[in-house]
């Protein structure tokens, strides 16, 4: 009953995930299109790194059942907030007729374009990244560097600060004319350069709490450029067919994060070098497909253009 029950709220989870970003791209157009991604991608990127620390006030409190009372809570209150504040999004000129099979037929065109898949790969690479950090950082600085579990969480929060920080940098740049993809670009070198930074200091200096927080710091920070840019650009490109682009995007996002997740457990409990690996990797593939596939120097999906 506890799998079946989590599996359908994991379903509707992504169900509200995707028509999110749709009801975005149906509602906004041009330059207000990035800032209100800005939003989401905010949410987004701090949602996850958020919700173990608030699960863990829950469980200092109470039981593990606890945490679904308050889901439920959290549910009710989100359904009415929908009812009362989101209105349909897509004027009847541009819905689709045919159902599913329509939809599905809208991924396979977008699956074909590939500057489109070039950003989806960026951002489900990335988002493995994230999920790494997500799913090591506890090990790390509670069982190596011995921090206490508040601590840890205060370590937690502040590290969801840069990427708060990063998204509000965003609006700003794209309001004073800085094209998506020198943001995309810039997010990818940083966040390969942190990754690569946080390596170099385990395999150097060895296990030190200043260099993880430092380099971690840096690395979500351009996390939090890269989602809302990648958002932009990828429903911009797939706006044609806003709901199938969306779920492309938040469908390869979130399969690439669950399958980072437990690789960190895997490769080793002794060092944080399995951790700083696998991010680097992830990121450093998300530069290849960028450079390989996206090609941002063609500018394509600016919503400018659009």
């Amino acid at each position: 009953m506890l799998t079946a029950g989590r599996f359908l709220q994991g379903v509707a989870g992504a169900a509200g995930t995707v028509l999110a970003r749709a009801v975005l791209t149906d509602r906004f157009r041009g330059s207000e299109l990035p800032r209100y991604f800005a939003v989401l991608s905010q949410i987004l990127g701090v949602a996850p790194v958020a919700a173990p620390v608030l699960g863990g006030a829950v469980l200092a409190v109470s039981s593990w059942r606890a945490v679904f009372v308050v889901l439920t809570v959290l549910g009710l209150l989100l359904l009415l907030a929908v009812v009362r504040g989101v209105p349909e999004s897509l004027p009847p000129e541009r819905r689709r007729s045919g159902g599913i099979t329509s939809t599905f037929r809208a991924m396979g065109a977008l699956l074909s374009h590939r500057a489109f898949m070039g950003y989806v790969l960026v951002l489900a690479l990335v988002s493995a990244a994230l999920f790494t950090y997500i799913s090591g950082s506890s090990f790390v600085f509670e069982n190596l560097h011995g921090l206490s579990s508040t601590t840890y969480a205060l370590i937690f929060a502040t590290n969801a600060v840069a990427m708060l920080l990063s998204g509000a940098l965003f609006a700003r740049l794209v309001r004073a004319g800085v094209r998506l993809n020198t943001l995309v670009t810039a997010g990818v070198a940083v966040a390969g350069l942190g990754a690569l930074a946080q390596v170099v200091l385990v395999l150097t200096v060895g296990e030190t709490l200043a260099g993880t927080w430092a380099t971690l710091f840096v690395t979500l920070g351009a996390i939090g450029l890269i989602f809302p840019s990648v958002m932009s650009i990828g429903q911009t490109l797939g706006r044609g067919a806003p709901g199938a682009a969306s779920a492309v995007l938040g469908g390869l996002q979130f399969l690439c994060g669950a399958l980072a997740s437990p690789l960190v457990g895997l490769f080793g409990e002794d060092s944080s070098l399995p951790m700083a690996l696998i991010m680097l990797i992830a990121v450093a593939a998300a530069g290849v497909a960028l450079l390989a596939m996206a090609r941002p120097w063609r500018g394509e999906g600016e919503t400018s253009e659009a």
